[in-house]
């Protein structure tokens, strides 16, 4: 890819005061829910530079979350490509397995500091409710999750687990019953009550301050790596790459590189059964500027404006919209966007478990096929550290529908 980055603006400048990054972000939503935004924006940038909050937040990342997570050399799937030195960071192997308790973490001890005693959530994979769940029952609140009826019923695993935390699940049955529809219902029902509630948005997208606060509570996966690094190699790696759905695991981990030129950074969306219109998710490749959910970026949408049906294997995958950093970051050409089809994903999926013991969420798996095409392209002097931002628990049986095991 080309590397023009040094002509943006410092990562660190955005987004500017209104939400922006360019002409990405924002803040678009009805005026009831104005006043609680700017609400949240102001607390959550107090607590910024609370020393009690930032120790709170560490001590339960460390005791409770298991951060550090590992930066793991995969010495069996690096020979076997016969290209780069990959490294795994190892987000798997968090509490509720996945990078998304960090931010839940992170957004609920907000919502207590905010006196807030109810929690709201949408997930699409499951891992968000879960996490969400987790945390809510760890402080006492009380908790709700919006999940699409069709991802409840590909992610029944996580839908017990989260009803097993205390929380309680509303299925949606409206439209294409996935991601998009849960966003719909958790911000209806925030409207009608926030004065008692926060809802804890699950990735970076979102109105204003959701892509920032998201990013930054994610940004100890890069943080870590990038110490992890430098600790056993010596030097930066030449190539990162995660998956990207809204973006959270992705923008966390490229964030703390954003400045070192020399790394490249690879997302990977759901190619799903190919680029061709509802068949897919991956907003780069076929979407096109507008606003949906609260914030302008890329999104899958017809030449009317109309939303299109999306399609992945991955549910955490399968929406029409990205976050908007890393619509910025692909104008800036500092980041690039690709793609796995649902057949690359299962075969790297199963590739990964069988070289390297670890089955990876089927969202991770996007990022493990992208490693596959390109490690091999590298030479062995090089070095690539994937996300690996979940586990393939919840995915099992889906995966043994679809290949034959």
């Amino acid at each position: 890819m080309s590397n023009t980055a040094a002509a943006t603006p410092a990562s660190e400048a955005l987004p500017d005061q209104n939400g922006h990054f360019g002409p990405y972000g924002g803040r678009y939503v009805p005026e009831t829910l104005m006043h609680p935004l700017q609400e949240l924006e102001d607390e959550y940038f107090r607590s910024q530079k609370d020393p009690e909050f930032q120790n709170e937040l560490q001590y339960y990342l460390r005791e409770f979350c298991g951060r550090p997570t590992p930066l793991y050399y995969a010495e069996r799937l690096t020979k076997d490509l016969e290209g780069a030195k990959i490294y795994l960071k190892r987000e798997d192997l968090l509490h509720t397995g996945a990078h998304k308790i960090n931010n839940s973490m992170g957004q609920i001890l907000l919502a207590k500091r905010m006196g807030k005693t109810r929690i709201i959530a949408e997930t699409g994979a499951g891992q968000h409710g879960v996490a969400t769940a987790t945390v809510a029952a760890m402080f006492g609140m009380e908790c709700t999750i919006y999940m699409g009826e069709l991802d409840c019923e590909r992610q029944a695993l996580n839908v017990l687990r989260m009803k097993m935390l205390g929380a309680e699940v509303h299925p949606i049955t409206a439209g294409q019953r996935t991601l998009k529809e849960a966003v719909n219902e958790a911000m209806r029902d925030w409207v009608t009550n926030v004065r008692h509630t926060h809802y804890a948005l699950g990735t970076a997208y979102g109105a204003h301050p959701y892509p920032v606060m998201v990013r930054n509570f994610q940004r100890v996966i890069g943080d870590e790596a990038r110490r992890q690094i430098l600790e056993q190699e010596g030097r930066l790696p030449n190539l990162l790459i995660a998956c990207v759905g809204g973006g959270s695991n992705a923008i966390g981990l490229f964030y703390p590189f954003l400045e070192a030129k020399e790394v490249s950074l690879l997302g990977v969306e759901a190619g799903g059964e190919g680029i061709q219109p509802e068949r897919h998710a991956a907003r780069f490749q076929g979407g096109s500027l507008g606003v949906l959910q609260g914030t302008r970026s890329y999104i899958l949408q017809d030449e009317h404006g109309q939303i299109q049906l999306t399609h992945s294997v991955s549910a955490g995958l399968d929406y029409a919209a990205v976050g908007p950093e890393h619509a910025w970051l692909r104008d800036h050409q500092r980041a690039e966007y690709d793609y796995a089809t649902d057949a690359q994903t299962l075969a790297a999926c199963l590739k990964l478990s069988r070289l390297e013991g670890i089955i990876p969420a089927l969202e991770s798996s996007h990022a493990i096929a992208a490693v596959i095409d390109r490690a091999p392209k590298m030479s062995p002097d090089e070095l690539i550290i994937a996300n690996l931002s979940g586990r393939g628990d919840k995915d099992v049986q889906q995966i043994a529908d679809k290949i034959d095991l």
